[in-house]
């Protein structure tokens, strides 16, 4: 009997490969998982409250993470329509702006909506938040 070890290359090949395919299946999984969630998402953004969008975001950085060709089509997508990306960008950071993002998206849909005379987020904040008269960006 015979106690010899066997050569560390041949194990080597064979370790890699299966690395390398339970890395892929664990990035599509991933994936699968995220889409999912984006789903999800996109149903919740349609019905009252505002769970939807950060359900969405968190979906769609699990599929950025981990989808190439995602990450290059959103990079595309970002290029074209820079406006409409922003706000899933600033919550995507590390540490989110959510109360600003809400704000901002508030006032967009509101003149998308209403009319100037209807609009009230706006007068709110500069009722809230008036100018000062010793500023030099006051006019």
């Amino acid at each position: 009997m015979s106690y010899a070890i066997p050569s560390v290359r041949a194990l080597r090949a064979s370790d890699e490969s299966a690395r390398d395919l339970a890395a892929k299946v664990g990035r599509f999984l991933l994936v699968m998982l995220g889409l999912t969630i984006m789903a999800v998402g996109l149903v919740t953004a349609v019905l009252p409250g505002h769970l939807g969008l950060p359900i969405l975001v968190v979906g769609l950085m699990i599929v950025l993470r981990n989808s190439f060709k995602a990450r290059r089509r959103f990079v595309g997508i970002q290029r074209a329509h820079p406006k409409m990306v922003f706000p899933l960008r600033r919550l995507m950071r590390r540490e989110p702006e959510i109360a600003a993002v809400f704000w901002q998206q508030m006032l967009r849909m509101e003149k998308v909506v209403l009319p100037g005379r209807y609009r009230f987020a706006r007068r709110l904040r500069r009722f809230l938040h008036p100018r000062r008269r010793g500023s030099i960006f006051a006019r």
